[in-house]
């Protein structure tokens, strides 16, 4: 009697062990086969192409719509009233515009400025992209030095303005900052953009004629 109770208890206990790894298995290959849900790191931007689109065709500049997306995406990722970061390049304080389509207007304003006299420079298209963050003068300054961006000409343009003015352009005192001690602007910021146009490529329908490159890229 004894041996058989003994048995029927081996028995269900093999059993319970049996199910319990046959859950995990199905658990497992359950929670593997589960779609993964991807975050889009441009929804914020996208939200924002009609409006950049529409602008830029004032200038008849709609094939431009991409790069204006990847700088905004630099500039702010989409967030905040001013997403591209217009405020100063109108000559106003950081962040004075909060409302999302003035500083639109005036971030394509002074887009179509740099890209007007970059084109009259004959300086390449990084160039351009590059004086959207430091200003026509980079312009100036490739076109003194081969009419072609490089960080390295960031740096030194960068190190000349800091020089003016020290006190302003400090990385916030702090040397940890990769850009320390240029700071002013980012020498990195065509590199940046770029990157964000490429993988913009395949995620940014292109339509109405749209393309992500002009005759100046």
């Amino acid at each position: 009697m004894k041996k058989r109770k003994r048995k029927k208890f081996k028995t269900f206990f093999v059993l319970v062990i049996l199910f319990g790894a046959l859950a995990m298995f199905q658990s497992y290959f359950q929670q593997d086969n589960s779609p993964l849900v991807k975050v889009d790191p441009f929804a914020d931007v996208k939200k924002y192409r009609p409006l950049i689109h529409d602008e830029l065709a004032k200038y008849h500049l709609e094939s431009h719509t991409t790069v204006l997306i990847a700088l905004m995406q630099q500039e702010s990722h989409g967030i905040g009233g001013d997403p591209m970061q217009a405020s100063e390049s109108a000559g106003l304080a950081r962040n004075t515009i909060t409302d999302p389509k003035k500083s639109i207007q005036v971030g394509v304003k002074h887009f179509q400025r740099v890209l007007t006299y970059g084109n009259k420079k004959k300086v390449d298209f990084q160039t351009i992209i590059q004086s959207y963050n430091m200003g026509i003068g980079y312009i100036n300054y490739v076109a003194q030095h081969g009419g072609k961006h490089s960080e390295a000409l960031a740096k030194e343009f960068s190190l000349q303005q800091v020089k003016k003015k020290p006190h302003i352009y400090t990385c916030g005192g702090n040397k940890e900052n990769f850009r320390y001690p240029y700071c002013y602007g980012d020498f990195t910021y065509s590199t940046k953009v770029t990157k964000n146009m490429e993988l913009l490529a395949d995620s940014v329908p292109v339509t109405g004629g749209e393309k992500t490159t002009g005759e100046s890229f």
